[in-house]
């Protein structure tokens, strides 16, 4: 008798185990997904990827303005399908339960993903704060580069200018500071700040930091001090066009 409760039992375990199925996946981990943290900004975690920040915006359906926080779950590729796209890494609780409804809730989510579309588009294009490319470009510390560029090598995706530890660095054009922090592995104390929707800079191994994000800076701006590295003092300079690293030998005047 206990033999037969048992095979029962068992048999039981079974079938619910075939009706449950595996355990459905998360699609927010894995490969193509950064978890941020405490200091980063959609631009520093732009920077850190090569990527273009309008478009790291679009695919995760927020804002260029809009917040990120901590723990937040960001799309750093392309999603496979625009068509159905899954509930973005910063949406809220009331978007979420909208995309998971049943049939009467599919001609709403099409409409929230459309309105997100045309908020990102609006934000940006305020978010531009009517700056247009620099015309001109200043050199942002006195110095002599120590390297050439080459965009295939990490540390020689801008140039190095030696110089004197605590000497003034300088904005290179007007801008905004959209990162003040230590937060990116390899740039030490690093500020960036945005020129226009097309050109980024930044100011790596810094020894202290002048300026903190959202300040509008003008060319010639002092924004913080030269650091070093290596035992080298030195500033590491980069331009960015469109979320990719340019030779900014190509856009500072001639020494």
């Amino acid at each position: 008798m206990k033999s037969a409760i048992a095979t029962l039992i068992a048999a039981l375990l079974l079938a619910s185990c075939a009706s449950t199925g595996n355990p459905p996946t998360n699609p927010e981990r894995g490969p193509g997904w950064y978890t941020v943290k405490r200091s980063d900004t959609l631009y520093s975690i732009a920077w850190r990827y090569g990527l273009d920040y309008h478009q790291l915006a679009q695919w995760n359906q927020i804002a260029v303005s809009d917040p990120i926080y901590p723990g937040q779950r960001l799309r750093l590729l392309k999603p496979h399908s625009q068509a159905t796209p899954g509930v973005s890494a910063g949406a809220s609780p009331s978007t979420s339960s909208q995309s998971s409804g049943s049939a009467g809730t599919s001609s709403s989510s099409s409409s929230s993903k459309s309105t997100s579309k045309s908020k990102t588009t609006s934000a940006a294009a305020g978010d531009s704060v009517a700056m247009r490319n620099p015309v001109k470009w200043i050199w942002p510390t006195a110095g002599k580069p120590l390297n050439t560029f080459l965009a295939s090598q990490l540390d020689r995706r801008g140039i190095n200018i030696a110089g004197k530890e605590g000497q003034p660095v300088l904005a290179v054009a007007d801008g905004k500071v959209v990162y003040s922090g230590n937060g990116l592995a390899g740039y030490g104390n690093l500020i960036i700040i945005k020129h226009s929707d097309t050109y980024l800079s930044a100011y790596a191994y810094c020894r202290e930091r002048l300026v903190e994000e959202g300040m509008a800076v003008k060319a010639g701006k002092l924004v913080a001090r030269m650091g070093q590295r290596d035992n080298i003092a030195m500033l590491h300079f980069e331009i960015r066009r469109n979320g990719k690293p340019v030779d900014p030998l190509k856009y500072l005047p001639k020494q």
